[in-house]
Protein backbone atom coordinates (compact mmCIF):
# COMPACT_ATOMS: atom_id res chain seq x y z
CA UNK A 1 0.00 0.00 0.00
CA UNK A 2 1.32 3.37 -0.64
CA UNK A 3 2.02 6.07 2.00
CA UNK A 4 2.56 9.81 2.62
CA UNK A 5 4.82 11.00 5.71
CA UNK A 6 4.77 14.26 6.72
CA UNK A 7 7.07 15.49 9.11
CA UNK A 8 8.41 18.69 10.89
CA UNK A 9 11.19 19.85 12.18
CA UNK A 10 11.76 20.17 16.16
CA UNK A 11 12.39 24.03 15.74
CA UNK A 12 9.42 24.40 13.57
CA UNK A 13 11.18 25.68 10.53
CA UNK A 14 10.78 23.27 7.84
CA UNK A 15 8.16 20.82 6.94
CA UNK A 16 8.31 17.81 4.74
CA UNK A 17 6.53 15.36 2.78
CA UNK A 18 7.06 12.40 1.20
CA UNK A 19 5.11 10.09 -0.73
CA UNK A 20 5.41 6.44 -2.11
CA UNK A 21 2.86 6.70 -5.05
CA UNK A 22 3.90 3.55 -6.88
CA UNK A 23 0.88 1.61 -7.00
CA UNK A 24 -1.47 4.16 -7.03
CA UNK A 25 0.47 5.47 -10.72
CA UNK A 26 0.34 1.65 -11.98
CA UNK A 27 -3.16 1.34 -11.41
CA UNK A 28 -3.53 4.50 -13.40
CA UNK A 29 -1.79 3.26 -15.67
CA UNK A 30 -3.54 0.46 -16.24
CA UNK A 31 -7.26 2.06 -16.06
CA UNK A 32 -6.42 4.60 -18.90
CA UNK A 33 -3.73 2.50 -21.01
CA UNK A 34 -1.01 5.31 -20.58
CA UNK A 35 2.42 5.15 -22.22
CA UNK A 36 5.47 5.51 -20.90
CA UNK A 37 5.23 9.60 -21.47
CA UNK A 38 1.58 10.34 -20.76
CA UNK A 39 2.29 7.80 -17.84
CA UNK A 40 5.28 9.83 -16.41
CA UNK A 41 3.02 12.94 -17.06
CA UNK A 42 0.12 12.09 -14.99
CA UNK A 43 1.90 10.14 -12.92
CA UNK A 44 3.90 13.03 -11.64
CA UNK A 45 0.66 15.09 -11.39
CA UNK A 46 -1.21 12.29 -9.41
CA UNK A 47 1.82 12.13 -7.03
CA UNK A 48 2.07 16.03 -6.34
CA UNK A 49 -2.05 16.17 -5.57
CA UNK A 50 -1.76 13.58 -3.54
CA UNK A 51 0.63 15.41 -1.60
CA UNK A 52 -0.83 18.54 -1.66
CA UNK A 53 -4.43 16.96 -0.67
CA UNK A 54 -2.87 15.49 2.56
CA UNK A 55 -1.93 19.01 3.72
CA UNK A 56 -5.67 20.26 3.86
CA UNK A 57 -7.09 20.41 7.25
CA UNK A 58 -11.02 20.42 6.43
CA UNK A 59 -11.63 16.14 6.15
CA UNK A 60 -14.24 16.30 3.35
CA UNK A 61 -11.67 19.30 1.55
CA UNK A 62 -10.58 18.39 -1.84
CA UNK A 63 -7.81 20.09 -4.13
CA UNK A 64 -7.74 19.70 -7.93
CA UNK A 65 -4.85 20.49 -10.29
CA UNK A 66 -5.45 21.02 -13.75
CA UNK A 67 -2.67 21.59 -16.45
CA UNK A 68 -4.12 23.15 -19.62
CA UNK A 69 -0.74 23.11 -21.73
CA UNK A 70 -0.05 23.88 -26.00
CA UNK A 71 1.70 19.96 -25.60
CA UNK A 72 -0.15 17.11 -27.32
CA UNK A 73 -1.81 15.58 -23.93
CA UNK A 74 -3.81 18.11 -23.86
CA UNK A 75 -5.63 18.61 -20.23
CA UNK A 76 -4.05 16.62 -17.28
CA UNK A 77 -6.57 16.86 -14.15
CA UNK A 78 -5.62 15.29 -11.05
CA UNK A 79 -8.63 15.02 -7.96
CA UNK A 80 -7.15 14.90 -3.88
CA UNK A 81 -9.25 14.23 -1.04
CA UNK A 82 -7.52 15.40 2.82
CA UNK A 83 -6.14 12.03 3.15
CA UNK A 84 -4.45 11.65 0.15
CA UNK A 85 -6.49 9.61 -1.99
CA UNK A 86 -6.64 10.87 -5.87
CA UNK A 87 -7.68 10.27 -9.10
CA UNK A 88 -7.20 11.66 -12.43
CA UNK A 89 -6.95 11.48 -16.58
CA UNK A 90 -5.07 13.24 -19.19
CA UNK A 91 -7.06 14.17 -22.56
CA UNK A 92 -4.66 12.06 -24.84
CA UNK A 93 -3.35 8.88 -22.98
CA UNK A 94 -1.73 7.18 -26.04
CA UNK A 95 0.31 10.12 -26.35
CA UNK A 96 4.12 9.08 -26.86
CA UNK A 97 7.43 11.51 -27.62
CA UNK A 98 11.13 10.12 -28.51
CA UNK A 99 13.50 10.55 -25.48
CA UNK A 100 15.34 13.87 -24.86
CA UNK A 101 18.85 14.19 -26.19
CA UNK A 102 19.52 13.37 -22.13
CA UNK A 103 17.78 9.41 -22.40
CA UNK A 104 15.09 10.67 -20.31
CA UNK A 105 11.07 10.97 -21.15
CA UNK A 106 10.50 14.01 -22.72
CA UNK A 107 7.52 14.90 -20.44
CA UNK A 108 7.62 19.21 -20.73
CA UNK A 109 7.34 18.33 -24.32
CA UNK A 110 4.18 16.48 -24.36
CA UNK A 111 2.79 18.64 -21.18
CA UNK A 112 3.86 21.48 -23.41
CA UNK A 113 5.82 24.60 -21.98
CA UNK A 114 2.97 27.36 -22.07
CA UNK A 115 -0.30 26.91 -21.20
CA UNK A 116 -1.70 27.48 -17.12
CA UNK A 117 -1.86 24.99 -14.16
CA UNK A 118 -4.37 25.55 -11.84
CA UNK A 119 -4.86 25.05 -8.18
CA UNK A 120 -8.22 24.71 -6.50
CA UNK A 121 -9.28 23.86 -3.32
CA UNK A 122 -12.62 23.06 -2.50
CA UNK A 123 -13.61 23.36 1.87
CA UNK A 124 -17.19 22.17 0.91
CA UNK A 125 -18.30 25.57 2.50
CA UNK A 126 -19.08 28.74 0.16
CA UNK A 127 -17.04 29.19 -3.15
CA UNK A 128 -13.69 27.37 -3.81
CA UNK A 129 -10.67 28.34 -3.43
CA UNK A 130 -8.75 28.91 -6.93
CA UNK A 131 -4.98 29.95 -7.81
CA UNK A 132 -3.43 30.21 -11.94
CA UNK A 133 0.23 30.54 -12.88
CA UNK A 134 1.68 30.47 -16.40
CA UNK A 135 3.53 27.09 -16.71
CA UNK A 136 7.27 27.19 -16.42
CA UNK A 137 8.72 24.12 -17.93
CA UNK A 138 5.74 21.65 -18.48
CA UNK A 139 7.77 19.01 -16.44
CA UNK A 140 5.41 19.43 -13.54
CA UNK A 141 7.19 19.51 -10.17
CA UNK A 142 8.67 22.75 -11.16
CA UNK A 143 5.50 24.31 -12.09
CA UNK A 144 3.95 23.35 -8.64
CA UNK A 145 7.03 24.82 -7.38
CA UNK A 146 6.41 28.32 -8.70
CA UNK A 147 2.81 28.15 -8.30
CA UNK A 148 3.26 27.92 -4.40
CA UNK A 149 6.20 31.13 -4.75
CA UNK A 150 3.79 32.79 -7.29
CA UNK A 151 0.32 32.39 -6.14
CA UNK A 152 0.77 31.22 -2.28
CA UNK A 153 4.24 33.54 -1.84
CA UNK A 154 5.99 30.18 0.04
CA UNK A 155 9.27 28.87 -0.22
CA UNK A 156 8.82 25.49 -1.71
CA UNK A 157 10.63 22.77 -3.14
CA UNK A 158 8.89 19.89 -4.93
CA UNK A 159 10.34 16.50 -6.60
CA UNK A 160 8.48 14.11 -8.52
CA UNK A 161 9.21 11.40 -10.32
CA UNK A 162 8.00 8.13 -12.29
CA UNK A 163 9.84 5.50 -13.12
CA UNK A 164 9.24 3.48 -16.25
CA UNK A 165 10.70 0.34 -17.90
CA UNK A 166 11.96 1.70 -21.50
CA UNK A 167 11.13 -1.92 -23.06
CA UNK A 168 7.69 -2.62 -21.95
CA UNK A 169 6.53 0.85 -20.97
CA UNK A 170 4.97 -0.13 -17.43
CA UNK A 171 5.36 2.13 -14.18
CA UNK A 172 7.91 0.50 -11.84
CA UNK A 173 8.23 3.58 -9.41
CA UNK A 174 6.24 6.98 -8.47
CA UNK A 175 6.98 9.20 -5.53
CA UNK A 176 7.40 12.93 -4.48
CA UNK A 177 8.84 15.09 -1.46
CA UNK A 178 7.33 18.57 -0.88
CA UNK A 179 9.40 20.50 1.73
CA UNK A 180 8.33 24.37 2.70
CA UNK A 181 9.95 26.92 4.38
CA UNK A 182 7.37 27.85 8.13
CA UNK A 183 7.30 31.48 9.33
CA UNK A 184 10.20 32.08 10.76
CA UNK A 185 13.36 29.97 9.24
CA UNK A 186 16.18 32.19 9.06
CA UNK A 187 18.77 32.11 6.41
CA UNK A 188 20.93 29.52 8.21
CA UNK A 189 17.87 27.33 7.86
CA UNK A 190 17.60 27.60 4.34
CA UNK A 191 21.31 27.57 3.24
CA UNK A 192 21.25 23.93 5.29
CA UNK A 193 18.19 23.14 3.30
CA UNK A 194 20.14 24.14 -0.06
CA UNK A 195 22.58 22.25 0.59
CA UNK A 196 21.01 19.36 1.20
CA UNK A 197 18.63 18.78 -1.75
CA UNK A 198 21.82 19.60 -3.90
CA UNK A 199 23.03 16.60 -2.71
CA UNK A 200 19.88 14.41 -2.92
CA UNK A 201 18.98 11.78 -4.95
CA UNK A 202 16.40 11.42 -7.12
CA UNK A 203 13.00 10.70 -6.16
CA UNK A 204 12.83 6.85 -8.07
CA UNK A 205 16.69 6.35 -6.86
CA UNK A 206 15.67 6.73 -3.65
CA UNK A 207 13.07 4.45 -3.83
CA UNK A 208 14.97 2.02 -5.92
CA UNK A 209 17.84 2.08 -3.01
CA UNK A 210 14.79 0.83 -0.81
CA UNK A 211 14.16 4.16 1.17
CA UNK A 212 10.57 4.68 2.18
CA UNK A 213 9.17 7.62 3.04
CA UNK A 214 10.40 8.35 6.62
CA UNK A 215 14.18 7.80 5.06
CA UNK A 216 13.36 10.38 2.22
CA UNK A 217 12.38 13.04 4.60
CA UNK A 218 14.82 12.46 7.13
CA UNK A 219 17.33 12.63 3.36
CA UNK A 220 16.00 15.79 2.70
CA UNK A 221 16.16 17.11 6.27
CA UNK A 222 19.43 15.60 7.35
CA UNK A 223 20.84 18.41 10.17
CA UNK A 224 17.33 18.76 11.85
CA UNK A 225 16.05 17.39 14.67
CA UNK A 226 12.80 15.54 12.34
CA UNK A 227 9.44 14.95 13.81
CA UNK A 228 6.48 12.68 12.31
CA UNK A 229 3.17 14.75 12.02
CA UNK A 230 0.80 12.02 10.63
CA UNK A 231 0.88 9.11 8.08
CA UNK A 232 -1.47 7.93 5.76
CA UNK A 233 -1.98 5.20 3.58
CA UNK A 234 -3.03 6.07 0.19
CA UNK A 235 -4.61 4.77 -3.15
CA UNK A 236 -6.16 5.47 -6.55
CA UNK A 237 -9.73 5.81 -5.55
CA UNK A 238 -12.68 6.99 -7.68
CA UNK A 239 -16.03 7.91 -6.12
CA UNK A 240 -18.18 7.47 -9.17
CA UNK A 241 -21.65 5.59 -9.18
CA UNK A 242 -24.59 4.78 -11.17
CA UNK A 243 -26.38 7.43 -8.87
CA UNK A 244 -24.15 9.96 -9.95
CA UNK A 245 -24.20 9.20 -13.37
CA UNK A 246 -28.34 9.72 -13.22
CA UNK A 247 -27.19 13.34 -11.69
CA UNK A 248 -25.49 14.24 -14.14
CA UNK A 249 -27.92 12.60 -16.87
CA UNK A 250 -30.51 15.18 -15.27
CA UNK A 251 -29.06 18.48 -16.15
CA UNK A 252 -29.47 17.55 -20.15
CA UNK A 253 -32.82 18.12 -20.14
CA UNK A 254 -35.39 15.97 -20.93
CA UNK A 255 -34.93 16.87 -25.29
CA UNK A 256 -31.43 15.70 -24.78
CA UNK A 257 -32.02 12.63 -22.74
CA UNK A 258 -34.64 11.38 -25.34
CA UNK A 259 -31.75 11.64 -28.27
CA UNK A 260 -29.32 9.75 -26.38
CA UNK A 261 -27.97 6.47 -28.76
CA UNK A 262 -28.47 3.25 -27.63
CA UNK A 263 -26.38 0.33 -28.31
CA UNK A 264 -27.43 -3.06 -29.53
CA UNK A 265 -29.13 -3.97 -26.41
CA UNK A 266 -31.21 -0.91 -26.30
CA UNK A 267 -28.63 1.44 -23.30
CA UNK A 268 -27.03 4.12 -23.09
CA UNK A 269 -23.39 3.91 -22.23
CA UNK A 270 -21.79 6.66 -19.70
CA UNK A 271 -18.33 5.82 -18.93
CA UNK A 272 -16.17 7.51 -16.07
CA UNK A 273 -13.48 9.54 -17.10
CA UNK A 274 -11.01 9.22 -13.82
CA UNK A 275 -11.43 5.04 -13.86
CA UNK A 276 -13.09 4.15 -17.65
CA UNK A 277 -16.38 2.30 -15.21
CA UNK A 278 -19.28 2.12 -17.80
CA UNK A 279 -22.83 2.33 -16.74
CA UNK A 280 -25.94 1.72 -18.52
CA UNK A 281 -29.00 2.88 -18.55
CA UNK A 282 -32.15 1.57 -20.15
CA UNK A 283 -34.64 3.28 -22.79
CA UNK A 284 -37.37 3.00 -19.49
CA UNK A 285 -34.70 4.51 -16.59
CA UNK A 286 -33.80 7.69 -19.63
CA UNK A 287 -37.97 8.12 -19.93
CA UNK A 288 -37.91 8.41 -16.15
CA UNK A 289 -34.84 10.77 -15.51
CA UNK A 290 -36.54 12.37 -18.67
CA UNK A 291 -39.94 12.93 -16.55
CA UNK A 292 -38.19 14.08 -13.66
CA UNK A 293 -35.81 16.50 -15.65
CA UNK A 294 -39.71 17.76 -16.77
CA UNK A 295 -40.57 18.14 -12.93
CA UNK A 296 -37.30 19.87 -12.24
CA UNK A 297 -38.18 22.61 -14.87
CA UNK A 298 -41.49 23.55 -14.42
Amino acid sequence: MDRIIRTITSDGSLMASAIDSSELVYTAQRLHGLTKTSCAALGRLLTGASLMGAMLKEAHATLTLKIAGDGPLGNLLALADSKGNVRGYVDHPGVELPLRSDGKLDVGGAVGHHGRLAVIRDFGTGEPYSGQVELVSGEIAEDLTNYYATSEQTPTACALGVLVDKETGESMLAGGLLIQALPGADEAVLSQLENNLAKLDSVTTMLAKGFGPEEMCRCTLNGFHVEKLDEFQIDYACNCSKDRFSRVLLTLGAKELASLPLNDQGMAETVCQYCNRKYYFSKDELDVLAKRSQKKDK
